[in-house]
C-alpha cells in the first residue's frame, strides 16, 4: 500500500462556458473521512464545509484549470487532463500514487491509476472533488459580475433552459467554450 496517496477529480466537463477545474489532494491519516463524498452528492453547503475543513487539514492541495481556449483548441478530454496535470504540478509535495477518477490518467511523472467510480470510495478523489467543484463554482459566481446578463451565479455555465435561453438571448459571453453546441 502506498504511503502517500494523491486523489485527482475534476468539475466542468459538461457546461457550456468556463472553465474545467481539476484538484489534487494528499490527505493526512487522521482526516475526517466521515464528512467526504462525491461532490454532486453533497449539498453546496456541506461542500463549503467539507472545503474547510480539507484546506486546513490536508497535507497539501493543488489546483488546476483548462480555459475556454484551450478547451477549444485541444478539446475538453485534453482540457481535463492538462488541468489535472496542472493541478499534480500545483500540489508541491510528491505522491507515492495518484488515483484519478475516470477512465485516463494525466502525464506525469508519478505512478497514476484511473478508478473509475473513485469519487464513491476513495478519500482522496472524494475531497479532490469537493475542491474542484467548490473552486470552479466561485469562479462562475466571480465571473457573473463582469457578464451580469448571463446570471453565471445560477447554472455555473451548466446546459440549463435559462442559461441557453440567455445565450439566444445575449450571444456567447466572453467565457462560452465556441466549440460546444449552445441552442
Amino acid at each position: 500500500m502506498p504511503e502517500i496517496v494523491c486523489g485527482i477529480d475534476e468539475a466542468g466537463r459538461g457546461p457550456l462556458a468556463g472553465p474545467v477545474t481539476a484538484a489534487a489532494v494528499i490527505l493526512p491519516p487522521d482526516f475526517p473521512k466521515e464528512i467526504l463524498d462525491d461532490s454532486k452528492k453533497l449539498s453546496p453547503k456541506q461542500r463549503e464545509k467539507a472545503e474547510v475543513i480539507i484546506l486546513s487539514k490536508a497535507v497539501a492541495v493543488g489546483v488546476g484549470w483548462a480555459w475556454p481556449m484551450e478547451i477549444d483548441r485541444i478539446n475538453i478530454h485534453n482540457a481535463t487532463l492538462l488541468a489535472m496535470k496542472r493541478a499534480l504540478l500545483c500540489l508541491g509535495a510528491t505522491p507515492d500514487m495518484v488515483y484519478v477518477d475516470g477512465k485516463f490518467v494525466p502525464c506525469t511523472c508519478f505512478p497514476c491509476e484511473a478508478v473509475i467510480k473513485g469519487d464513491t470510495f476513495i478519500p482522496e478523489i472524494q475531497a479532490a472533488s469537493i475542491i474542484a467543484k467548490t473552486a470552479r463554482d466561485r469562479f462562475m459566481t466571480r465571473y457573473a459580475r463582469i457578464e451580469p446578463q448571463y446570471s453565471f451565479e445560477k447554472h455555473k455555465g451548466y446546459p440549463s433552459k435559462l442559461h441557453r435561453e440567455l445565450v439566444m438571448k445575449y450571444g456567447p459571453s466572453g467565457i462560452h467554450r465556441m466549440t460546444f453546441r449552445m441552442g
